[in-house]
């Protein structure tokens, strides 16, 4: 059943984030053009998948940090996300991101972890990273975002 823009407003954030998922809509407008799929959410973590691909490039031939940097802020804000009560918003206040490997197209699908390290009702921090198949880190993140009621 496709809700209304008010019908969403009065749900929680994790609510939200569950209603996203199961609709055939990507969950946020950017999602495709990082190959990004939801994989799991809970209240204070989610999980995603994406593939970089040469598309996502810089000058010298790796995957631009700037993926990476989406993916984390993505799954820094969504974990946030599944925490707010009805009439709550969030917006990213600070992130920063530790880039230790390299990606590339041969990395393949990589695994993008968020995950609420303390709530808020002004301020939530947020902690992400992104694994290798073999589980290996190649980025990590530390986020505060602010929380609000919406308007």
């Amino acid at each position: 059943m496709t809700k209304t823009a008010a019908d969403i407003a009065r749900m929680s954030g994790l609510e939200q984030v569950e209603y996203l998922a199961g609709s055939e809509e990507p969950f946020a407008p950017i999602a495709p053009f990082f190959n990004m799929e939801t994989i799991s959410y809970q209240e204070g973590e989610v999980v995603f998948a994406a593939t970089p691909e040469p598309k996502h490039y810089n000058l010298i031939g790796t995957v631009h940090g700037g993926f990476a940097a989406t993916l984390l802020d993505s799954a820094c804000g969504t974990a946030v996300h599944t925490t707010l009560r009805p009439g709550q918003a969030y917006t990213s206040l600070e992130i920063k991101v530790n880039f230790l490997r390299a990606m590339s197209a041969e990395t393949g699908r990589v695994t993008v972890r968020g995950w609420v390290v303390r709530p808020g009702s002004k301020a939530a921090y947020a902690e992400a990273d992104i694994r290798d198949a073999e589980g290996r880190i190649i980025a990590s993140a530390s986020s505060t975002c602010a929380v609000f009621e919406a308007q």
